[in-house]
């Protein structure tokens, strides 16, 4: 049956139980990555920064080297002049090397903390949502698959005699164990709807079984 494939509850309280839950986990998740980002562009603009110093740092060393090895040149003062020059391209070149390491250092900190401001708050409410949720569809698959078969809709009914409330199990039987043993056709279809309907399930599926 289709029904069986769908990861939702075919009785309408449930059903939107379980869109409102929907609604509310990915409300919740879209948020946090809201929030995650915000902070990731916060520290990436630090690393922006690091980007900016490493790139101009890295031109004017070019320069101040390029401008020291003319300076050599000149006869009798070159040692001189190209000296000073020398010492500020180095000078240069060490900003350049600190702007470059404040770039990488600030890219995998913004990634970090962006995964670490999203990742709790989302699966501390995501992760017990997946969990149920799985949990539904593997028990109403489950029982829907029971539902498909005379034997599998007496298992069921078994099932509600030994897990649903008193009241509802009379409401189906007066005696509804002598029922079930004497393989009472309408007693047996009336728990299995019980069970199935605990499952998220509505009784429907049981008009394909053939009756006992």
């Amino acid at each position: 049956m289709k029904t069986r494939y769908i990861p939702y509850s075919s009785r309408p309280v449930r059903l939107v139980g379980q869109v409102v839950s929907d609604i509310v986990v990915i409300s919740w998740s879209v948020l946090w990555v809201w929030i995650g980002a915000a902070v990731y562009s916060a520290v990436a603009a630090v690393a922006e920064a690091g980007r900016r110093v490493d790139s101009g740092a890295t031109g004017l060393a070019d320069n101040l080297d390029r401008a020291g090895e003319r300076a050599d040149r000149v006869p009798l003062i070159g040692d001189a002049l190209s000296t000073p020059l020398s010492a500020a391209g180095n000078a240069a070149h060490d900003i350049a090397r600190a702007g470059q390491s404040l770039d990488t250092a600030a890219s995998w900190l913004a990634w970090l903390l962006a995964f670490a401001v999203v990742g709790f708050p989302i699966l501390a409410l995501a992760l017990p949502w997946l969990l149920l949720r799985l949990r539904f569809f593997i028990r109403k698959h489950t029982t829907v698959g029971l539902a498909t078969t005379a034997a599998g809709v007496q298992l069921l009914a078994l099932r509600a005699l030994a897990n649903r409330p008193l009241r509802r199990l009379v409401s189906v039987s007066p005696d509804p164990v002598r029922a079930w043993r004497h393989e009472d056709p309408y007693a047996i279809a009336g728990l299995a709807a019980l069970e199935l309907r605990a499952a998220g399930v509505g009784p429907g599926v049981l008009t394909r079984v053939q009756r006992f």
